[in-house]
């Protein structure tokens, strides 16, 4: 299966609302009502969603369950992923509480810092360990992934060490875009700020649509 990237970025928006409707004990969906959940249009929902295949009916809609399954395993969530958090500041302890990660099969098995104020806390079930412990630790335990939240000036430090012990994907949440273009590793950047920025933007543009 091929898709775009656009597509891509909307599979697990897809993925999200098939499981509410699930839960609801709903067996089939339309492409209409995933469209109305999502803000998109229906024909956007089946252009996404034909690189499947043919899994939905004209005028009895996509099977759910089939339809999470699909999803689950182009996006990699019919497998269970251990991950581990580098940081435990105000961020890092945000994301360490996040129930939806272990919802969709990311399962947080360490939590590392360089702060020894830090080192041997708990965070929920686990216990804050010295950054020392990483590249050993990424080892034992067939880490990954790996999430990151620490200041600026160590982000590189801290990537190539992720890198060195084995890690193959991070999710970066500091301040400071990380490129590995020449390495194995894949990096998602994740500014808080940018975002914020953007939805701002946004905000302005549609006032503005709704004045002229």
């Amino acid at each position: 299966m091929t898709f775009s990237e656009a597509t891509i970025s909307r599979l697990p928006l897809y993925l999200r609302e098939l499981l509410q409707i699930q839960r609801h004990g709903e067996q089939r969906v339309q492409s209409g009502v995933l469209a109305k959940r999502l803000g998109l249009n229906a024909s956007q929902v089946r252009r996404d969603l034909s690189g499947f295949g043919s899994m939905g009916q004209r005028g009895v809609g996509y099977e759910v369950r089939g339809l999470i399954q699909t999803i689950q395993q182009v996006l990699g969530s019919d497998r269970s992923w251990n991950v581990i958090l580098v940081g435990v500041g105000n961020l890092g302890r945000a994301l360490s509480g996040y129930r939806g990660f272990a919802q969709q099969g990311f399962r947080l098995v360490g939590a590392f810092d360089i702060d020894p104020s830090k080192i041997g806390e708990k965070l929920g079930s686990l216990t804050v360990l010295p950054l020392s412990d990483l590249e050993e630790f990424v080892r034992a335990e067939g880490v990954e992934l790996a999430m990151i939240a620490v200041p600026a000036g160590v982000v590189t430090e801290v990537t190539e060490r992720l890198e060195m012990a084995g890690v193959t994907g991070i999710l970066n949440f500091a301040p400071v875009m990380v490129r590995r273009s020449a390495s194995p590793v894949t990096v998602v950047n994740v500014d808080l700020a940018i975002e914020l920025q953007r939805l701002a933007f946004l905000v302005l543009q549609s006032r503005d649509d709704s004045e002229s």
